[in-house]
């Protein structure tokens, strides 16, 4: 990906970008980022079959890091994903089936290479399942486990969170794994240092300190601030659920929309974070508190759907809803559903149909939209909660409007 660097050093970009949480030995590891191209690795277990606009975050600090002549290693969680991470968690990740997680690891690969340029080893992918798998307990227990304390770990704030609740020991394990995965990368790749998410920072410590203790070299640990939106929530959730990276799962015009309904507070903090606008263009873009940040949203959604999606999809993306909310006219590329008869005939009465389609999350919250003027169907606005839809309304396709900028277009296959 080409981009206008805006500083000679990576460091000096991803502080002036909002990115660095925390960081050890910063002024060494500044150095080494300005001299050497450090190889440097980012994990991601394989929960489910696409990445989020949660992990997009981490893709964008490993694109930086590449521009800038260093070396990503995409570590896939074959191995770590079958136990669960309890950071930031208050309940144990579900168990899933080396098959599964296989299948996960592989689609994660495929959406990394739209991002990373893995030609002539600039960039590198590995799974920990391969060393992980076929562990010996006590080998492990007799060369890793031995490093560490568990008085000190206990006080870590992603296991004492869950102790009253309960921690299993399979959880427990984790920062020995993730720990041992640096040490594996360092030995077999040179790699100096781990990034993540500041939920992180313990598991990403212990791996810096094993290797110093196993090796008495040094290694670093850099942690970047969580995506967050404005009232403080982890972004990526919209009310279908998450917001994937992969247009089966959520289509171009829904990231669009997602990135362009952003809270006002948050423009110029997702715009530095997740685009390659520079600094200069993005503090133009924001500096306005009227209606004129809708330019800075629209460039903002543009140029992620632009770096997720391609170029094309992007530009089909903003006419769609320059169309919708400029001309009031509909869209091909409007989010739509398909049903049948039978799924009609269930849920022909309109709260049941809004929740269906997951528009809202039960009909007592779609009941209150209805009484409150939120829900128009064809453009005339509904506000008789126990509508009962008929096979008519589907002729041309229903088009349901919820508040101002949410469309979804039902048609009967």
């Amino acid at each position: 990906m080409k981009y206008k660097i805006e500083h000679d050093n990576v460091f000096d970009e991803l502080i002036e970008r909002g990115y660095l949480d925390q960081v050890t030995h910063e002024d060494e590891l500044k150095e080494l980022l300005k001299n050497e191209k450090v190889k440097f690795y980012i994990g991601f277990d394989a929960t489910a079959d696409s990445l989020t606009i949660g992990h997009f975050i981490q893709i964008m600090v490993m694109m930086r890091m590449q521009a800038h002549g260093h070396i990503p290693i995409a570590l896939l969680g074959g191995g770590t994903t079958m136990i669960g991470d309890p950071s930031g968690r208050t309940d144990m990740r579900m168990v899933m089936t080396k098959e599964k997680i296989d299948y996960n690891a592989n689609r994660f690969y495929e959406q990394f290479q739209r991002f990373l340029d893995f030609s002539d080893g600039k960039a590198i992918i590995a799974n920990n399942a391969d060393w992980l798998l076929d562990i010996n307990f006590l080998d492990f227990m007799r060369n890793v486990g031995v490093h560490f304390n568990v008085g000190e770990m206990i006080k870590k704030d992603a296991y004492k969170n869950r102790l009253e609740r309960g921690l299993s020991f399979f959880e427990f394990s984790y920062m020995l794994l993730q720990s041992y995965d640096f040490l594996l990368l360092n030995e077999k790749y040179g790699c100096k240092l781990q990034l993540g998410g500041s939920d992180q920072w313990a598991n990403i410590l212990g791996g810096a300190e094993l290797i110093k203790k196993h090796k008495n070299e040094q290694a670093y640990a850099m942690t970047f601030k969580l995506l967050t939106k404005a009232d403080g929530e982890k972004m990526g959730k919209s009310m279908n659920g998450a917001i994937w990276l992969d247009e089966e799962k959520t289509s171009p015009y829904e990231l669009f929309q997602y990135m362009r309904n952003c809270d006002d507070r948050d423009v110029e903090k997702f715009l530095k974070l997740l685009t390659f606008v520079p600094t200069e263009e993005i503090v133009e873009l924001t500096k306005y508190n009227d209606e004129r940040i809708n330019k800075a949203k629209e460039v903002l959604a543009y140029e992620i759907v632009k770096l997720v999606h391609g170029e094309e999809k992007a530009k089909e993306a903003l006419e769609t809803s320059q169309s919708l909310f400029g001309k009031g006219v509909i869209d091909e590329n409007m989010p739509t559903t398909e049903i049948d008869l039978n799924t009609l005939d269930e849920h022909r009465g309109l709260l049941n149909m809004l929740t269906y389609l997951g528009l809202t999350k039960s009909n007592a919250e779609a009941r209150r939209l209805v009484q409150q003027g939120g829900i128009s169907l064809n453009e005339t606005k509904i506000n008789e909660p126990t509508l009962q839809l008929k096979d008519s309304d589907f002729e041309n396709g229903l088009i349901i409007q919820k508040g101002k900028k949410v469309f979804h277009r039902v048609v009967l296959k």
